[in-house]
C-alpha cells in the first residue's frame, strides 16, 4: 500500500497518493465531458463519491482492487492521474488508465515517465505479474504511449464501444513483467 508522504520519482515527473487536499482537482477532471470517452464515464462524479474514492486508498489495495494515483510535476503541479483497477491478488495483474488532464501538457514525456515510474513499482513493490489495458484503436496517442513503453497488442475487441460517433473496435495491451 502506498503511504501519505510516499513518492515514486521519475524523470520528469513523479506520482504520489491521493490527498483529501486533491478532491477539487479530482473533481474537475472527473466531471470533464472532454476525457469522458476514455474514460467511460456517462454521468457526473458527486464531490462525495470522490471523498469516497480518496477515502478508499486508505485501504490495502489487494483489498479495494484499485489504486489512483496524482500525476504532478517535481515542483508539484498536477497533471493528471494514473490508475491501477481490477486488481487480481491471485493472478498478480492489473488494469492500467491514465490521464494528463491539459492539452497543452500533453506530448511532454509526462505519460511515458509516468508509465515507467509505476511499471517499476508494480513490479518491485507490488510483486505484480502483468498489467494489461484497453485503448480504442482509433486512439493514436494512446496506442504510441503503451506500446512505447512495452505493451504489446493481444488482441482486438470489434465494436466494443458506443461513441457519438458510431461503434469503435478496443485494443488490448498486455505488459509482461
Amino acid at each position: 500500500m502506498i503511504r501519505r508522504g510516499v513518492n515514486l520519482e521519475g524523470r520528469l515527473c513523479r506520482l504520489r497518493a491521493l490527498e483529501p487536499g486533491d478532491i477539487d482537482l479530482l473533481y474537475a477532471w472527473e466531471n470533464d465531458p472532454s476525457v469522458w470517452g476514455v474514460s467511460g464515464t456517462l454521468a457526473p462524479f458527486s464531490r462525495h463519491a470522490l471523498e469516497a474514492l480518496i477515502e478508499s486508498q486508505r485501504y490495502d489495495l489487494f483489498q479495494s482492487r484499485q489504486l489512483r494515483l496524482i500525476v504532478e510535476t517535481h515542483g508539484g503541479r498536477a497533471l493528471g492521474a494514473l490508475d491501477l483497477f481490477e486488481i487480481d491478488p491471485l493472478h498478480r495483474r492489473a488494469g492500467v488508465g491514465i490521464l494528463i488532464h491539459r492539452t497543452e501538457d500533453r506530448g511532454e514525456g509526462y505519460a511515458t515517465d509516468a508509465l515507467r515510474i509505476l511499471i517499476d513499482y508494480a513490479r518491485t513493490t507490488l510483486g505484480l505479474h502483468q498489467l494489461w489495458c484497453g485503448i480504442e484503436t482509433d486512439n493514436a496517442a494512446s496506442l504510441a504511449l503503451f506500446r512505447g513503453v512495452g505493451f504489446e497488442p493481444v488482441g482486438v475487441k470489434r465494436d466494443w464501444n458506443r461513441s457519438p460517433e458510431g461503434w469503435k473496435d478496443e485494443a488490448t495491451f498486455q505488459l509482461i513483467l
